[in-house]
């Protein structure tokens, strides 16, 4: 007789790891490229003023 569920596990909690890293990676690079900071939607407002200023012309 074979326990098959072992593998299935091994690699539920593999998959699980590999998508909390990736997650956690994306979380760290957004804080240090500025994301979460106080400026973090200037890019926005830049792009909105942009708009404004080629529909006024």
């Amino acid at each position: 007789m074979h326990d098959y569920v072992y593998p299935s596990i091994f690699f539920s909690y593999f998959l699980f790891f590999i998508l909390l890293a990736g997650a956690v990676f994306f979380c760290v690079r957004s804080i240090k490229d500025g994301y979460w900071g106080r400026d973090g939607e200037e890019v926005k407002y830049r792009m909105l003023k942009d708009d404004d200023q080629e529909q006024n012309q």
